[in-house]
């Protein structure tokens, strides 16, 4: 499985959601009702129905981590085994790899335009219900600080966050009524949606309530650096200097980057992310590279086709340093071989059918920190352009 280029004019791309590939992978069975939906249906004979029923895929995997990067060409996955039990899985690998890499991808970009200031994913109600999961899940690996998605929190113990929404505020008799059973209920500390009417007005009354210990205020439309310079002098002149500002409104890695020199201290990103930031797919394919010829020997095969051509042979990937440990290629090799100030990138997942390779997200989002570190400054760049380093084939 790989990528022929990066979609988008992405400067790197992101290995998200391999985790939940062998999760999947250890339950991928037909049951009774499946079985019986395709002999009702005539969909498959008598002797696959049979296969299906005792259906375990019992070969290996091996892959990039998650978190690390990757490139064109580069073997995020490699899938050894039958050609029956491995053909049933291309679905369900790239269904998942494509929306996880493409989500870890786009919040890569948005940590690095938010700089030190934190990012909570906001998007659930943008998307699939379980779509929804997945992308919090991606989008912390991709250094989201937390979410509000509570099923991903307790599924993948992200961390949780969330606010209040407009809706309290209008479901009381006034402003003032909704901030103090907000406070009594959350203490001080909590975060307060100051902009359902008037935000000066509600930063006033905030204050008024919580003290200069308010938590945050949070800032949902209008010109928000505009609208944080005020509110930031406002929260100053009243004493509350150490209550922060989240803005939210749709935002994406663009804005946020606009939003760097103002006084803003997190950020609530939805509909952007989970989207992929307009990169909803991270272009990934699963193609046949080597087939056992009717000698017990291993033969390379590849598409020729014009605009989606593929290259044969079991691949081996590494990530050439310079001196200073900054990437300056992706090797792809059939040859074996490790070449000299390499890192090696592929590890192993799944041996006999037996998941093998399975870790903690905490792991593999530090991957990436590492992995992010470790590319070259223009891999940052928000505009559309190359790849950040070169795929070499030997």
């Amino acid at each position: 499985m790989f990528a022929r280029q990066l979609p988008g004019g992405r400067r790197y791309g992101v290995v998200a959601g391999t985790g939940r590939v062998l999760e999947a992978l250890e339950s991928f069975r037909f049951g009774e009702e499946e079985l019986a939906f395709l002999h009702d249906n005539q969909i498959v004979d008598a002797p696959t129905i049979e296969f299906l029923a005792g259906y375990r895929f019992s070969g290996d995997l091996y892959g990039y981590r998650e978190g690390e990067c990757y490139f064109p060409g580069s073997p995020i996955l490699t899938v050894a085994g039958t050609f029956a039990e491995a053909v049933l899985l291309e679905t369900v690998i790239l269904s998942i790899l494509n929306h996880d890499c493409a989500i870890a991808t786009a919040a890569s970009r948005m940590v690095h335009a938010a700089g030190s200031r934190p990012l909570v994913e906001m998007g659930s109600r943008r998307t699939h219900e379980m779509a929804a999961v997945a992308a919090a899940r991606a989008a912390y690996l991709g250094g989201f600080s937390s979410t509000s998605n509570l099923m991903a929190g307790h599924r993948y113990g992200v961390p949780t966050a969330g606010t209040a929404a407009h809706a309290f505020t209008l479901l009381h008799d006034s402003e003032k009524q909704a901030f103090q059973a907000q406070i009594d209920s959350l203490g001080t500390g909590t975060t307060l949606l100051v902009d359902t009417y008037d935000v000066a007005e509600a930063v006033r009354t905030g204050v008024e309530l919580a003290g200069p210990d308010l938590g945050s205020v949070r800032l949902d439309s209008g010109d928000l650096a505009e609208v944080a310079h005020a509110v930031r002098g406002q929260l100053d002149s009243l004493g509350a200097e150490k209550t922060r500002i989240l803005v939210t409104s749709d935002l994406d890695e663009y804005t946020i980057a606009a939003l760097s020199s103002a006084p803003v201290d997190a950020y609530g990103v939805g509909t952007s992310l989970v989207t992929g930031s307009g990169v909803p797919t991270a272009a990934l394919v699963y193609k046949l590279v080597v087939r056992e010829d009717a000698e017990g020997v291993m033969q390379p095969v590849a598409k020729r086709s014009v605009g989606k051509p593929s290259r044969g042979g079991r691949k081996e990937a590494f990530r050439q340093l310079d001196p200073t440990g900054t990437a300056v290629a992706e090797l792809v090799t059939v040859s074996g071989d490790r070449p000299a100030d390499a890192r090696p990138l592929q590890a192993e997942l799944v041996r006999g059918g037996e998941v093998v390779g399975g870790e903690e997200l905490e792991a593999a989002r530090h991957r990436h920190r590492q992995a992010v570190a470790e590319l070259p400054a223009t891999a940052h760049q928000l505009s559309r352009g190359y790849a950040a380093i070169p795929t070499v084939f030997d």
